[in-house]
């Protein structure tokens, strides 16, 4: 799994970087602010705008399947040691790191800013406390964000609005996990507003907000539950296109017969072996040290695997490779 940037050759997979212990890449310096520890990770250079492009995002998607490739989604942008969820630094080291997928919550301030946070509170993940629904953006701005181990860095929440137009410049996908205090509608007119809309996976619970989407973006993609040929065709009937459409398998019970009778139908399929520590599909995977059972999801037709470990995934799988190679417009 590697992503060479524009001066280098460009192979891909989606979302962050390789399984080798990298705890010595991530001891950032220390600095003092308000007297709290402020980590400041040895980000990246800022890079250039990609020579890349991906074309028509379900043309995209088709070739990956069709080609028998993989794509690797961050869950929460991956974060990492210094590298808080959902962060725009985050989002580019991945990237950097050769990873052009990356799912990202989107919420709402209480006056009307869409920004990433994946909580409805903000003590977690900044260095603020109260609901997010009743902060102003003047106040979630001006907050630092946390990294997975409680450490606060110098980043703060970015902008749904500046992420689109970075999206758009390094030429990478953001699926988008709306929040309760957003509404698909105000996201839809900020993809719109970016013209990133060959960037952009609308990430669907359920069958009424499929058809939501559907009906409010006909031209977007967007993953949704499926099952049977029954159940595609009243999404169909409700205005639901599948060639839009990656089919979401959820996160338990891993069927690939079902992974290969949805991709006959010309259907991308997705599946996340994410979850709650210690109960998510990665534990269990990754725990003995044999990683063969996400080459066996590879094998059974998965097109797109969303994953809290997707820089140990990425290196071990080589199905993710070449996607960019084979399957970007140039």
């Amino acid at each position: 799994m590697k992503r060479l940037l524009p001066s280098l050759m460009i192979t891909a997979s989606l979302v962050l970087i390789g399984c080798q212990d990298q705890t010595s890449e991530f001891a950032p310096p220390v600095s003092e602010s308000e007297g709290e520890a402020v980590v400041q990770p040895n980000s990246a250079p800022e890079a250039a705008a990609s020579e890349t492009t991906l074309g028509s995002l379900p043309e995209f998607f088709d070739c990956v399947r069709e080609t028998g490739g993989l794509l690797i989604a961050s869950h929460r942008a991956g974060p990492a040691p210094g590298f808080p969820e959902n962060a725009l630094e985050t989002l580019q080291y991945a990237t950097d790191q050769g990873l052009i997928i990356h799912e990202i919550d989107v919420a709402e301030s209480r006056d009307g800013v869409l920004f990433l946070m994946h909580d409805r509170s903000l003590g977690r993940t900044t260095t603020g406390d109260g609901a997010v629904a009743d902060t102003d953006w003047a106040t979630i701005q001006s907050l630092n964000l946390k990294d997975n181990s409680g450490a606060i860095t110098s980043f703060t929440p970015p902008k749904l609005s500046d992420v689109l137009l970075w999206a758009r410049n390094e030429g990478v996908i953001v699926e988008l996990d709306k929040k309760p205090t957003t509404s698909f509608r105000n996201i839809i007119s900020q993809v719109r507003a970016a013209e990133a809309e060959d960037h952009v996976v609308l990430i669907t619970y359920n069958d009424q907000q499929a058809i939501e989407v559907a009906n409010l973006a006909p031209d977007l993609m967007m993953t949704a539950g499926l099952d049977s040929r029954e159940h595609q065709n009243e999404l169909e009937a409700a205005g639901v296109n599948f060639d839009n459409v990656v089919a979401w398998m959820g996160t338990r019970n891993p069927n690939p017969r079902a992974f290969e009778a949805i991709g006959r139908r010309d259907i991308e399929v997705a599946f996340g072996t994410l979850g709650r520590p210690g109960e998510r599909l990665d534990d269990q995977y990754i725990a003995d040290g044999d990683l063969s059972e996400f080459q066996d999801l590879v094998d059974g037709g998965l097109t797109l695997l969303a994953t809290d470990e997707p820089y140990i995934v990425a290196d071990y799988l080589s199905a993710d490779d070449s996607v960019l190679e084979a399957c970007a417009a140039r």
